[in-house]
Order: C-alpha cells, then sequence, then structure tokens
C-alpha cells in the first residue's frame, strides 16, 4: 500500500468557542492531534459525536464540495456546513490523482449535477444516467467508474444507500483501491465496514482511541440481537 495523503489532523484553537457549535461537541473540543497511519480509517460513533461534522470538515478544507463531489464539484443547494473547516490544520504528502467526497444524504444532488454534464456521464461514468439506477445501485456504480487508484476517498456513512450484500461489495471495492495506493476516511456505523481486516477504528466516543472491532458497541448489539432476537425483543417491549 503506497504513501498516505492525510498523515494527522488537528484543531487549531484560535478563535474558537467552545461554547457554540460544533466546538461544543466533546470529541471535536478535545481534538489535539490525531494521526492518520493507515489507508483506510474509520471513524465510528454514536448519533451526535461529531462523526459526519469532522469527516465534511476534513473534506472541505481539502478543497471538496460540502455536499459532496470532486473538488470540480462546487454546486450548493443548501449550506449549511460548520465552521470546524476554517481551525483544522491537516498535514499533507504528496498529491492524490483524484480527490471524492461522497455522503449518501445529498448523493442525489452530486448525481445531479453529474447529469447535467452529459460528457461527463458518458466518460467517466459508466454511459448510464445515475438518476436512472436505484439510490443503491447509482451510489457503487460511481464508486465502480470514478474512484481510482492514488486517490483520496471521504466517505459519510456509505451504508445508508445499501444493502448488506451491497456493503459487502463496496468494501472489496475500498480493499482493492487501499492496494492501489488510496486512502479512505470513513465515517460509518456500519458493522460490515468496520470489520475490515485491514483498517483502523478510531472511537469518537473515547477521545478518537484507537479500539478494536470486537470491542466496538455496534459489534456487541448486533452480536447479541443476532444470536438471540427473541430475547432482546422481549427486553425491549417488556422493559
Amino acid at each position: 500500500m503506497g504513501e498516505l495523503f492525510v498523515k494527522s489532523v488537528r484543531l487549531n484553537r484560535e478563535g474558537i468557542d467552545e461554547k457554540k457549535y460544533p466546538f461544543n461537541i466533546k470529541c471535536l473540543r478535545g481534538l489535539e492531534e490525531l494521526k492518520i497511519d493507515n489507508p483506510v480509517t474509520l471513524f465510528y460513533g454514536e448519533n451526535g459525536v461529531g462523526k459526519s461534522t469532522l469527516i465534511e470538515a476534513i473534506a472541505i478544507a481539502l478543497g471538496l464540495n460540502p455536499e459532496g463531489g470532486s473538488n470540480n464539484m462546487q454546486f450548493s443547494n443548501y449550506d449549511d456546513y460548520s465552521e470546524l473547516y476554517k481551525h483544522l490544520v491537516i498535514s499533507k504528502f504528496g498529491v492524490p490523482k483524484t480527490k471524492f467526497f461522497l455522503r449518501a444524504e445529498s448523493f442525489y444532488n452530486v448525481a445531479t449535477d453529474i447529469s447535467n454534464n452529459g460528457d461527463l456521464v458518458h466518460t467517466t461514468y459508466g454511459g448510464e444516467d445515475l438518476h436512472e439506477c436505484s439510490h443503491g445501485e447509482s451510489f457503487l456504480k460511481l464508486v465502480e467508474h470514478r474512484f481510482w487508484d492514488k486517490g483520496l476517498y471521504i466517505l459519510d456513512e456509505p451504508e445508508a444507500a445499501l444493502s448488506p450484500q451491497r456493503q459487502m461489495t463496496l468494501l472489496g471495492y475500498i480493499h482493492d483501491l487501499a492496494k492501489k495506493g488510496s486512502q479512505f476516511l470513513i465515517a460509518t456505523h456500519s458493522p460490515i465496514l468496520l470489520a475490515y481486516k485491514y483498517g483502523k477504528i478510531i472511537d469518537m466516543n473515547n477521545n478518537m482511541e484507537e479500539i478494536k472491532y470486537e470491542d466496538t458497541e455496534v459489534y456487541k448489539i448486533y452480536k447479541g440481537f443476532l444470536s438471540n432476537p427473541d430475547g432482546m425483543q422481549k427486553v425491549l417491549f417488556e422493559e
């Protein structure tokens, strides 16, 4: 696997107000320097701990469109991103062949921007309008045709668009691209993506410490539920 393009991320505290969003989020407020030393870094944590906020800020700080896409896409439908990107100091090495920010919640807007450029659809995205595919199919089609070797890819909860089977397909793409020198920063709840044996999980529930897959709450919850669904539902419904 090749050299990493993003080596570390730290928070410049000058001028921030820790009482205001997003700096009132515990994990982000406590960000010192996060070293990135794995081609596939997975940011894990409960809702509200700042996963998507951090991933979004990194993408913007690297020149990518807040709503998703490459650095050549600068469309905007609703500016609701935080000021965090202005206070991030990112240590970089080299220049990736390509960069892309992929987020499930605004993927429709990315697909629309792509569809508005017919030549781009035919030369880069497999010759098919992404709006003519299902959400999950178009998501994977973009990864298949637009994610290249030696690229930098920032993904925000990609599992939201994908069935478990398609998540495994995505995991295969991630592994192949990582072997070819690409780097991934992924915010996710997916027990399938988090299971990637060559990745590194950053626990945003616990001050961005590295955590083993089997120690994550999502692993414990899924394992407990699937091994005894009736018993878990009895606890949920009766208590």
